[in-house]
């Protein structure tokens, strides 16, 4: 390998320090995958499933089937798992606009939604939740946690969705766990009976053996490049939860006249089934990769998040670096040992949904793909780098020792 021998000894002894954390990312793994496994066996999987379909798609078995399998793995009551929805954002963007309606009252808890979700929110004249007469409040996390007090405040008769964002954005925390979720579920209800509790659930698939949806949340979405695609199925989003919001949803996706009726798909399932078969061991992989980086670059003397000593609650990596140059440099090499367009030279840019140019590394055979391994960040101080998936854990094992070598770290 083209790397120190010196470079490599040392993630080697990295790796073996961190066998108790392997150890529980693999029990997870197993758990998860059985629970996926036994919903193919329940609905009789079978390659009727993966067939082809076109027109209207009225009676899609492998539409449908494959909305049961959802529901059942994530203990809900039903699912939309669809390629028509083209993002994480659009799948949120979905659930919200399929539930809330003018003068209706939403509430983030855990400090604002992703980037490209707040011009969803708050835009003007684009056909935004503002647009449509929906208010919008915001309570922050404190010290990674919900700020319970002011929860209690925000809440009044208008309040119809609190939202809940899992994973971290470009902040610097750790994801949200299970129990965090659950406890503050458990508060709202005690505040009020009838809100449709919400989370982002991105990144966040397969991390624990369970979900928010067994933790008190009403509606979960996600993105299908993301975990549950297990880095093969090539577009869409699901939303799952409660039946009566699923419903409204379903409507928004299509029509209210129509619902989850119809939506044909002339490429066929195959992918769709396979992906989420595999995406408790991508996961894995996944989250074993980022352990190796938060170790190698902790023992470098450098801030990253979470803690590796801490049990992950996302497949996300925060490493904060020193200059802007060494996040650049980090972000390049991620490009360069990637499997698809290692040639690039990256260049931070105005993305559009962004405040701050970005720089994204993204060699993936899924474009945008998150599970596959990635990086990116805003430029701005603080100079942090967001690492995430990684289909094989050998691959991120070399991209870190690259980092290390072209970083000069060592």
């Amino acid at each position: 390998m083209n790397v120190s021998e010196n470079i490599l000894k040392f993630v080697e002894k990295c790796e073996k320090d961190l066998s108790v954390e392997f150890k529980r990312v693999d029990d997870i793994a197993l758990y998860n995958e059985d629970k996926v496994l036994s919903a193919f066996r329940k609905y009789e999987v079978g390659q009727r499933h993966f067939a082809q379909t076109n027109g209207y798609g009225y009676d899609d078995i492998g539409r449908d089937t494959l909305c049961k399998i959802y529901a059942d793995v994530f203990k809900c009551e039903a699912a939309i798992v669809s390629p028509l929805i083209v993002s994480g954002t659009h799948a949120l963007t979905l659930a919200l606009m399929g539930v809330l309606r003018p003068n209706d009252e939403l509430i983030a808890i855990s400090g604002a939604p992703y980037d490209t979700l707040m011009e969803v929110i708050n835009g003007e004249g684009n056909g935004s939740l503002k647009d449509h007469l929906v208010t919008y409040k915001q309570v922050n996390l404190v010290n990674g946690d919900f700020d319970y007090d002011k929860i209690a405040q925000a809440i009044s008769p208008k309040t119809k969705m609190i939202f809940i964002g899992r994973s971290r954005g470009y902040e610097w925390r750790d994801a949200l766990s299970f129990e965090q979720i659950e406890k503050v579920c458990k508060f709202i209800r005690s505040k009020k009976q009838d809100v449709c509790i919400m989370c982002d659930n991105c990144y966040g698939e397969f991390m624990d053996i369970y979900e928010p949806t067994q933790a008190g949340v009403d509606l979960m979405a996600g993105s299908l490049i993301k975990n549950p695609g297990g880095g093969i199925v090539p577009t869409g989003g699901y939303i799952c939860g409660k039946k009566q919001y699923v419903d409204l949803v379903g409507f928004r996706l299509t029509s209210p006249s129509i619902g989850m009726e119809v939506g044909s798909y002339a490429y066929g399932y195959k992918d769709f089934y396979q992906g989420f078969f595999l995406a408790p061991h991508i996961v894995a992989q996944a989250v074993k990769g980022s352990l190796l980086f938060g170790k190698v670059f902790e023992e470098l003397g450098f801030d990253t998040m979470p803690k590796v000593t801490s049990k992950p609650n996302d497949i996300i990596r925060s490493i904060k670096f020193d200059t802007k140059d060494q996040l650049i440099t980090f972000c390049r090499t991620i490009q360069e040992i990637s499997p698809v367009d290692s040639n690039l030279t990256l260049e931070p840019w105005d993305m559009p949904g962004y405040e701050d140019q970005v720089i994204m590394a993204a060699g993936s055979f899924v474009a945008g793909s998150s599970i596959e391994l990635s990086a990116d960040s805003p430029i701005k101080e603080p100079y942090i780098a967001y690492l995430q998936g990684g289909l094989t854990y050998e691959h991120v094992k070399l991209a870190c020792m690259y980092c290390v070598q072209k970083l000069k770290l060592m």
